[in-house]
Formats: structure tokens, sequence, C-alpha cells
């Protein structure tokens, strides 16, 4: 049974890091990509793709809001994938959500319907 746990959320401040970590048990090398997500605080809004990826060669893919202060990567040996979080601002207070595909894309899909497992969430609040 294929699990994700993520781990690691806070308040911190703005200007502050935090990392944040997913393990993924059960089947993990059957991911091709794995992402994080987030969903900011109000009524309906969508999960919004923060970072992607790829589990085979790691390549990666950055939201514009997110591009040059945050990194994803993996640990193969821990079967955990972090999102090392830098420069915080208020707009990053959301929560965090870390998911994962097994279907095969040609590149790192940004779609939340494109990804069949999804961890709780985890609440990162930056504070002015």
């Amino acid at each position: 049974q294929v699990q994700l746990v993520e781990s690691g959320g806070d308040l911190v401040q703005t200007g502050d890091s935090l990392r944040v970590s997913c393990i993924v048990s059960g089947h993990s090398s059957s991911f091709s990509i794995m992402a994080w997500f987030r969903r900011a605080p109000g009524m309906n809004r969508d999960r919004q793709f923060v970072a992607g990826l790829t589990w085979s060669d790691e390549r990666s893919l950055y939201g514009d809001s997110v591009k040059g202060r945050f990194i994803i990567s993996k640990d193969d040996a821990e079967n955990t994938v972090y999102l090392q979080m830098s420069s915080l601002k208020p707009e990053d207070t959301a929560v965090y959500y870390c998911a994962g595909t097994m279907q095969s894309y040609s590149s790192i899909v940004t779609a939340p319907t494109s990804y069949q497992y999804w961890g709780q969430g985890i609440q990162v609040t930056v504070s002015p």
C-alpha cells in the first residue's frame, strides 16, 4: 500500500528557510514523478503546483512564484522527497501536499489531477 506522509510544517517569519519532507512508503520506485502542491487559505482555492521531480533522472520543474527560492530533491535511501524553502514570504502560507504519479509522462505534469497519490498535507505559515 502506497503512503505519502509529510512532515516539517511550521510557523516561520518572512525571510526564513524551512525544509519539509515527504516519506514515501510502498512501491516508491514505481513513481515516475513526485511533486509538491499547496493550497492557500480561502475558500475554493485550487491546489497550486509548487515543484516536481522525476524519480529516475531527477529533472525538476518549479512554479513561477517559487522559482529561485525553493528546491525539490529526494533521498533514495530514505525514500524521502524534500522541499527546501528559502526567502519565505507571507504569500507562501498554505497547506503543502506531497503528490506522486506512477503514470509515464514526457515531462513533469503540473495539474493536480495527474497525480494519483497524495499526502495528508501540512501547514506552513509565514508571518509578516
